[in-house]
């Protein structure tokens, strides 16, 4: 069982992306509106979503910035529809302090952010309304991030950001058992740094909080493939399976149906086997 504050489900756990932006890598512009987005967060919870996450802002590489009130535009309405009719939480993705405190008032229940409440204002946020929030890593910013990313020690690095993070806001008042992290997988980060982050995930358990690993449709995936954006799914799947062998709690699918399938098979081997 996996328990962030008030919230808790069961292991593996799959988080339904639903993007109402007009221009996410892989679905923009397919959920835009409050009537499209509901029926897909119906969708993904009939299919086993454990917790659907809205996003008002694509983070593709090379993504314009969005302004604080077209997010909130888009978000809000969507985010109360879902929670007067699905009956799983909504996590809110965004890294605005203003848009975090509006979607929280508006139902929310956990906030996601990509860079790890490191705006101006964001930890104050988090740490007033005390829902659970998912700290990812990132190396640079999403317009730029993709432009030759450097490390040393990828999984170290990833690592000690992390544990930076984590610490930095349990100091300023926000509970641990509140926080779940996510190494950021395509967010500055070759192909190359990908998979080895992905080969020793497990390294990461020594932070001592959840893991999310978010890798759907991801441009590596293609890499390997040579598959376009929406025939990833397979590949989606493996690195799913892979990532929660390796050790993660939760997985980010734009496939909720076919990715929970996939994960309970993975964890009824894994429940079998005691070493895992």
């Amino acid at each position: 069982m996996l328990t962030l504050g008030t919230l808790q489900f069961d292991v593996p756990a799959v988080m339904g992306v639903l993007n109402v932006t007009p221009d996410s890598f892989s679905d923009g512009g397919r959920f835009v509106g409050r009537d499209a987005a509901l029926r897909q967060a119906e969708a993904m919870a009939r299919d086993g979503a454990a917790i659907i996450d809205v996003g008002g802002e694509s983070t593709r590489p090379g993504a314009a910035d969005v302004p604080e009130q077209a997010e909130l535009d888009r978000v809000l309405p969507v985010i109360e529809a879902v929670v007067s009719a699905v009956g799983v939480p909504v996590s809110i993705d965004t890294s605005k302090p203003a848009v975090m405190r509006a979607a929280v008032a508006a139902g929310a229940a956990m906030i996601n952010d990509i860079r790890a409440l490191r705006e101006d204002g964001a930890l104050q946020a988090a740490v007033e309304l005390q829902c659970p929030v998912c700290l990812m890593h990132m190396q640079g910013e999403p317009r730029t991030m993709q432009d030759e990313p450097e490390y040393r020690d990828i999984v170290a690095e990833v690592g000690e950001f992390l544990a930076d993070r984590v610490r930095a806001c349990v100091a300023a008042g926000l509970a641990e058992e509140r926080i779940i992290v996510d190494p950021g997988f395509g967010f500055g980060k070759t192909p190359r740094h990908n998979i080895e982050l992905l080969a020793n995930l497990r390294q990461l358990r020594a932070l001592g909080r959840p893991i999310l690993a978010g890798l759907s449709r991801k441009s590596t995936l293609g890499e390997l493939t040579g598959r376009d954006v929406e025939e990833r799914m397979p590949a989606s799947i493996a690195a799913a399976v892979i990532a929660v062998i390796e050790g993660a709690a939760m997985i980010r699918a734009h496939d909720v149906r076919e990715t929970v399938d996939a994960l309970q098979v993975a964890a009824a081997v894994m429940e079998t086997d005691g070493n895992r």
